[in-house]
């Protein structure tokens, strides 16, 4: 599977405020990008801290888009998937209307009843649960198997649109092929803001990247990079 990160981000690195409050950063030049980056994977992942916060859609906003890829024998819009340990996700979300399939990657910390709830609400539920080192189960996603289990179900390109938790967790599972950052011209500020890359962080192996292309949209700049080298 090939995995393409997208962001949008201030000069200073902030995805959004520290009241985790959604934020425009970018314009319509860049929501035409972002739109394509969609129309071109066969799912795109989010986690649901994003879901809670921003209902997303998640859904391509040009119709010319949905056509090509009706015509190409594809569906209409790519899958959506939902990073959600615990099962969080509201029935009620935008992101389980019938407008695409939509994976819910849950660990055995979610209920058998909550998953069933999901499921009845339009989700396909998917168990990952993550092991720590002793081997007993956590309460997180095993995010290799995660996308094990998609690239199953026919995903070979995945974006991954956040938040900085779940793209740290692409990184630091060394699953992230491309990054694309778009940085806006504003500062945010805030030591409790989100990033682009939350998490633990990392001390002694850093992902390595290399810059592959600029291009300038609205009033910020486009960087897009390939991963050179990724810990594992």
């Amino acid at each position: 599977m090939h995995v393409v990160v997208n962001a949008a981000q201030s000069v200073d690195g902030k995805l959004a405020t520290r009241r985790r409050e959604q934020l425009r950063i970018s314009g319509s030049e860049d929501f035409d990008r972002v739109d394509r980056v969609r129309a071109a994977a066969d799912a795109v992942l989010v986690g649901v801290g994003t879901v809670l916060a921003d209902d997303p859609h998640l859904t391509l906003d040009e119709e010319d888009r949905r056509v090509s890829r009706l015509t190409a024998g594809r569906s209409g819009n790519p899958a959506r998937v939902v990073l959600d340990s615990t099962g969080r996700t509201p029935t009620d979300s935008r992101i389980l209307d019938d407008a695409a399939t939509t994976y819910l990657l849950v660990s055995a910390a979610t209920t058998e009843t909550r998953r069933a709830e999901l499921e009845a609400a339009g989700a396909e539920v998917v168990v990952v649960t993550g092991r720590d080192r002793a081997g007993s189960d956590t309460d997180r996603v095993d995010l290799a198997e995660g996308f094990e289990s998609l690239a199953e179900r026919g995903v070979d390109r995945l974006m991954v649109e956040g938040g900085g938790e779940v793209i740290f967790s692409c990184f630091e599972a060394g699953l992230v092929d491309e990054l694309h950052v778009y940085v806006g011209s504003l500062v945010i500020g805030g030591r409790d803001a989100p990033t682009l890359a939350d998490g633990d962080g990392f001390v002694d192996e850093f992902p390595r990247l290399e810059l592959t292309d600029t291009e300038r949209l609205d009033d910020g700049i486009v960087l897009s990079y390939q991963v050179r080298d990724a810990p594992r």
